[in-house]
């Protein structure tokens, strides 16, 4: 679905969201299966506009690091195998920022395997992060909100917003029926394994649209986040963090 067309008409042309069911949801799947799956979501991110999503918002903050000092740190929540810390790392160095990265997910399994593309792995809940206030310079979380329902979502919108100084990044699947026949058409040709097929069509009908993004954030945090639709299924939502916000106001 074409980014551009006006929000109004992308929610007539959006099925009602649905919860579903993910097998990776379930604690009791295999590691290994889990991380066979997570290197098929890392494939798509860098194929169809995930890790692009983020990067777009983060060039931006990065410009502003950079004539601040140029040192800064990340956490990416629910991190995965650490590839779009990773891809956030690079971008910033070209922009003149050594980056700091940290990522938290809650499977033991992937905080260990995201140690190579991170500075620092964290396990750990990502509705009670194990940061201080203010302690992260940029706080990103990528396909992960949508696994989330209600006022579990809210707080973890909440915990970033806590944890972080200069900005906080949610991204994730803009929900459409292209987008899932697209996600699982492509599946067969990239070699997807049939949970990961079987997943991403669910995520798909988990996402959201961009006005249900935007009232989450509004909901858990007070802000109005900037929210745009990114190319092949994707929007994101940033925003200062409250406390900045707070600061400014005084």
């Amino acid at each position: 679905m074409c980014p551009n067309l006006p929000e109004a008409l992308i929610t007539v042309l959006t099925p009602r969201r649905r919860r579903g069911r993910e097998i990776l949801d379930d604690p009791d799947v295999p590691p290994h299966l889990v991380e066979r799956s997570l290197r098929d979501v890392a494939l798509a991110n860098r194929l169809f506009g995930g890790s692009r999503a983020v990067l777009v918002e983060l060039a931006p903050v990065f410009d502003q690091l950079a004539a601040r000092g140029g040192t800064a740190a990340l956490l990416d929540v629910g991190t995965g195998l650490g590839d779009i810390p990773a891809a956030a790392r690079a971008l910033a160095a070209r922009r003149g920022v050594a980056l700091t990265t940290i990522g938290l997910d809650a499977a033991e399994a992937l905080s260990r395997a995201s140690r190579a593309r991170t500075a620092l792995s964290v396990c750990g809940s990502a509705l009670a992060l194990p940061f201080a206030d203010r302690s992260v310079d940029v706080v990103t979380c990528s396909q992960l909100l949508h696994h989330f329902v209600a006022d579990d979502a809210r707080r973890l919108i909440g915990e970033m917003d806590r944890v972080a100084r200069e900005r906080v990044v949610v991204a994730d699947l803009r929900r459409s029926w292209a987008a899932a026949a697209g996600i699982w058409l492509a599946s067969f040709p990239l070699r997807f394994h049939p949970v990961s097929r079987h997943d991403g069509v669910v995520s798909v009908l988990r996402g959201f649209t961009g006005a249900e993004l935007r009232e989450q954030v509004r909901a858990a945090v007070g802000a109005t986040p900037g929210v745009r639709h990114r190319a092949i299924a994707r929007v994101t939502a940033s925003w200062r963090p409250s406390a900045v916000r707070d600061e400014d106001r005084e």
